[in-house]
C-alpha cells in the first residue's frame, strides 16, 4: 500500500428492513379475494399503525406474517428471512402477535405458565426459563401475578399478560390486533406507555384512530385489500376526504391536528 494511504474498512452491510411485503396477494378457499398484490416495507424499530375498514384485509395480511396463512401470490420477508415452511420457526419466534381477545392466548392455569409456555417449548428448562419468564412479566408490570389463574385478573391484565407471552419469546417484530379493545381509560395508558419502551418494530392493527395518533408517528391504510395511504399519521387522520373514502372515522370532536404528542 503506498505510503499515506489509510487502509480500506469494508463497509458494513446495512441489516435488511424488519418487514418486507412484495406483492401479496390472497384468496380464502372460499373464492373470497382479501388481498390484491400489496406492497408495504417496515424498517427497524418502526411503530406503524394498519388503519381500515371490516373486511379490508388487515388481518389477513397480519396472518401472512408469521407463516399461520401463507401467500397465494407474492412474498413476505421478516429480517430478510422469507416466510416459508422451512423457516416457521425462526419466523414465529421473530414475529410475536397478540390477539384481541387475551382468552385466546391465555390457557394455563396460572400466569407464570402462560408466558413460560412458549419459550419451554422451544427448548428452555431450569434456570434459564424462569429467568425468561421473569423478564418478561417485569417489562409488562405484571410480575406480582405471576402465580395467580389468569381468568382473575382485569381484562387490562390479562392483555398485559398476552404481550408478555410475545415477549419471553425475545421477538424482532410486535403485531398488536386492536389492543386498545375494551380497555379502560387508565388500562389505555399503560398499555401505551408499555408499547413505547419496547425496543422493537410495531404493527398495530387498529380502529382506534386516536390511539394510532398517539403510539405510531406512520400509519397505512388498507382498504379492499390494497394499499390507499402510506405517511404520517397526524397528515393521514387531518385528510377528511381520505377517512371518508375508506370508512374511518375520528371520534365526534377530536381534532389530531391539535393533539401534542408524546416526544413532540
Amino acid at each position: 500500500m503506498p505510503d499515506g494511504m489509510d487502509p480500506v474498512t469494508p463497509s458494513a452491510e446495512p441489516l435488511p428492513p424488519s418487514l418486507e411485503v412484495s406483492g401479496l396477494a390472497y384468496a380464502y378457499p372460499d373464492g373470497h379475494q382479501a388481498l390484491f398484490g400489496v406492497d408495504l416495507t417496515i424498517g427497524r424499530g418502526e411503530r406503524v399503525a394498519l388503519l381500515g375498514p371490516n373486511g379490508a384485509g388487515k388481518t389477513t395480511l397480519a396472518l401472512h406474517l408469521n407463516g399461520i396463512l401463507t401467500a397465494g401470490a407474492g412474498h413476505v420477508r421478516v429480517g430478510g428471512l422469507p416466510v416459508e415452511r422451512a423457516h416457521l420457526a425462526e419466523i414465529r419466534r421473530r414475529v410475536g402477535i397478540v390477539f384481541q381477545d387475551p382468552d385466546d392466548q391465555l390457557f394455563m392455569p396460572t400466569v407464570r405458565e402462560d408466558v413460560a409456555f412458549g419459550p419451554a417449548a422451544a427448548g428452555l428448562r431450569g434456570a434459564e426459563l424462569d429467568a425468561r419468564v421473569h423478564e418478561a412479566l417485569t417489562t409488562v408490570g405484571m410480575a406480582d401475578a405471576a402465580d395467580r389463574p389468569p381468568h382473575h385478573l382485569s381484562f387490562g391484565q390479562r392483555r398485559r399478560v398476552a404481550v408478555a407471552t410475545v415477549l419471553a419469546m425475545r421477538p424482532e417484530i410486535l403485531v398488536l390486533d386492536e389492543p386498545s379493545s375494551n380497555l379502560d381509560p387508565a388500562a389505555r395508558r399503560e398499555l401505551a406507555d408499555l408499547l413505547r419502551s419496547l425496543d422493537l418494530t410495531v404493527l398495530m392493527v387498529t380502529h382506534d384512530l386516536p390511539y394510532a395518533l398517539e403510539l405510531c408517528p406512520r400509519s397505512v391504510v388498507l382498504s379492499d385489500g390494497v394499499i390507499a395511504a402510506d405517511g404520517p399519521t397526524p397528515k393521514l387522520l387531518c385528510d377528511a376526504d381520505l377517512l371518508h373514502a375508506h370508512r374511518l372515522e375520528l371520534p365526534f370532536g377530536f381534532d389530531p391536528g391539535a393533539v401534542e404528542l408524546p416526544g413532540a
